[in-house]
């Protein structure tokens, strides 16, 4: 047995005998992880009773669960109207072009994650970027990577 299988039988334990859990122990597996193993969703299918595609089924619905691991440094370029229009899509490129990533893509180190936002309410100051729920303003796309400098 893995660390992973065994980590993840203590957590599903911890839900024995209730029912409607599903998305509380995978919230758990996922704060454990970073993100939701393989090995870790097939012990809960075997503990559960649930078959490995019910627990997919479930996890990929919503948003916030991933399914490969996330860098420890979460960077999120708006994409809303108003920083779109303020240069959001030079923002992102100058972004993937300093870190060598696409968006969507993790680092093999494991320090980014670049992704995009519809939105963060903060058009007053587009374009924006959030590094690890910090909100910066991006008056110079050439200078965005500084911004990671911040955190």
């Amino acid at each position: 047995m893995t660390s992973i299988e065994a980590r993840a039988r203590e957590i599903t334990a911890r839900y024995r005998g209730k029912e409607g859990v599903l998305v509380h122990i995978l919230e758990d597996l996922q704060e454990e992880f970073g993100y939701l193993p393989e090995e870790a969703l097939a012990v809960v299918a075997a503990e559960r009773g649930l078959s490995l595609a019910e627990i997919y089924g479930v996890a990929s619905f919503y948003a916030r669960f991933y399914f490969t691991p996330r860098g420890k440094n979460i960077i999120r370029v708006c994409t809303g109207t108003a920083c779109h229009v303020r240069g959001a899509s030079r923002v992102l490129a100058k972004l993937e072009e300093g870190l060598g990533l696409k968006c969507g893509e993790t680092s093999p180190d494991l320090k980014y994650t670049l992704e995009t936002v519809s939105c963060v309410g903060c058009c007053a100051l587009a374009p924006v970027v959030v590094v690890n729920e910090r909100t910066q303003q991006v008056l110079d796309p050439g200078k965005v990577l500084s911004v990671l400098k911040k955190e």
